[in-house]
């Protein structure tokens, strides 16, 4: 069967697909029940569905998509690659393309090949996790690991024990033993309840005092992963003295570092990995989404020391997708020569200022945070008592209604955070600034047709 022959048929409609894979697909899919449309073609920061709509796309395949849809350097990328010749399967044997793209992403290391060597995992950003914890506990000799409450690193088994999400874990029996979990810095909702730098400053003593502490209960582990931003846990940013902090400790007790770049990465923040932000160097980075520049990829950076696997030990069929070596080394290209960086950055900072803009008209906006092109927008029920320190009281049922209307809208967003109360912004790092003044004009309009729907 040729792509054209499954092309959309003649006044087909979103409805007929969706139908259709209701009755062949499982009941895991998500996606479909928050967004229904059926994408016929997409180009930047737009898609279109069967029926001829068209969308802002600010979902991007959850980050996948740095450079947009079908952005004419990974296009061409394909092309070459096809008609190069090279093999598109190759485990991972070495060819030239695949020397040139570890060789460019490299360069974006601190301290680039001298300091860090690729893996090269299965497609995921959850077997590249599963691939570091297990590098840490090889290299240490440790069996245990610290993540964070609010975090997300995958759901594969052990990745899913690292997750603080718990909605996909409760039916989950006999998840990875041996992880600990820490509160994480919440600017809106500090886990210790005193907010601002008084929370901050506990948390950095806190961690530093667990790990030093004879009588704090848990061995010393192999590793702690972390999000420089927690992406699915809702767009909350670690504060730079804190990741410090965890860099010192671990550095000084031998704890593998691990950074789970898989979203936050390749310049969503403003700089090319979020960990940048805190002028720090992990022990293993943690790459997948934007690095395949839209197509399956997995990577791990680690630090040279830190490289005590034996040949196979961490294996996987598809570690050698040619097609995501050429687009990733084209996107690469593209973010370094267009600074995108510095256009999420500036993207970044008018689309956060005008939300904060719209708190005056909708109250039920309680926090809009996030760096460069990942933000969030935490919604609230400003119709309650706030706590002590000032936070409102979450609102899952305004928050779904939200992203309903700004799908009505032709609006395509997620949202994550607790209870699914976080509006979530990863647009295209190329979004110009008129597609930026149009989403603030579609979410401002969603979010009062939101409120007439659910409050009256």
């Amino acid at each position: 069967m040729s792509v054209t022959s499954v092309n959309p048929a003649a006044n087909a409609t979103n409805e007929y697909y969706l139908t259709r894979q209701s009755q062949m697909e499982s009941n895991v899919r998500s996606y479909p029940r928050k967004l229904p449309l059926a994408i016929a073609k997409a180009q930047g920061c737009w898609v279109t569905d069967v029926e001829g709509t068209e969308y802002l796309d600010c979902l991007a395949g959850a980050g996948t998509l740095a450079l947009g849809h079908n952005h004419p350097a990974v296009i061409q990328s394909i092309q070459d690659t096809l008609a190069s010749g090279l093999p598109l399967h190759t485990l991972d044997l070495t060819t030239p393309l695949k020397d040139a793209f570890t060789e460019a992403l490299l360069a974006y290391l601190p301290g680039g090949k001298e300091e860090y060597c690729l893996q090269f995992c299965g497609p995921t950003g959850a077997d590249a996790t599963e691939a570091a914890i297990k590098l840490a506990k090889t290299y240490t000799g440790r069996s245990s690991v610290i993540s964070f409450s609010g975090g997300y690193h995958g759901m594969t088994h052990g990745a899913l024990s690292m997750t603080g999400n718990l909605s996909a874990k409760n039916a989950v029996n006999g998840l990875m033993p041996g992880v600990q979990f820490m509160p994480y810095p919440h600017e809106y909702r500090c886990p210790l309840g005193l907010g601002g730098e008084a929370g901050v400053d506990a948390l950095t003593y806190y961690f530093e005092n667990f790990i030093e502490d004879v009588e704090s209960g848990v061995t010393k582990p192999a590793a702690v992963i972390l999000e420089a931003i927690q992406g699915e846990g809702g767009v909350v940013t670690a504060p730079v003295k804190w990741l410090q902090k965890i860099r010192e400790v671990t550095e000084k007790h031998n704890i593998v570092l691990i950074l789970d770049e898989v979203q936050a990465g390749f310049a969503r923040s403003g700089k090319m990995f979020a960990f940048e932000h805190a002028g720090i160097e992990p022990d293993v980075v943690v790459m997948s989404k934007a690095v395949g520049g839209s197509l399956p990829l997995a990577v791990l950076g680690i630090k040279r020391k830190f490289d005590a696997w034996q040949p196979g030990t961490h294996s996987g069929t598809f570690r050698g997708n040619q097609l995501a070596m050429g687009t990733g080394l084209a996107s690469l290209q593209v973010i370094k020569e267009q600074n995108l960086a510095q256009n999420a950055q500036e993207r970044g900072d008018f689309l956060q200022a005008e939300l904060k803009k719209l708190v005056q008209e909708f109250p039920c906006i309680g926090n809009v945070r996030g760096r460069g092109l990942m933000i969030g927008i935490e919604i609230v029920d400003e119709r309650k008592p706030a706590d002590h320190m000032g936070s409102l009281p979450a609102d899952a049922q305004l928050a779904a209604a939200i992203q309903t209307a700004c799908f009505n809208n032709k609006l395509l967003l997620e949202k994550g955070g607790r209870n699914g109360t976080v509006i979530r912004l990863l647009c295209p790092l190329i979004i110009n600034q008129d597609e930026c003044v149009e989403i603030i004009a579609r979410f401002k309009k969603a979010v009062a047709e939101a409120l007439k729907a659910v409050r009256g």
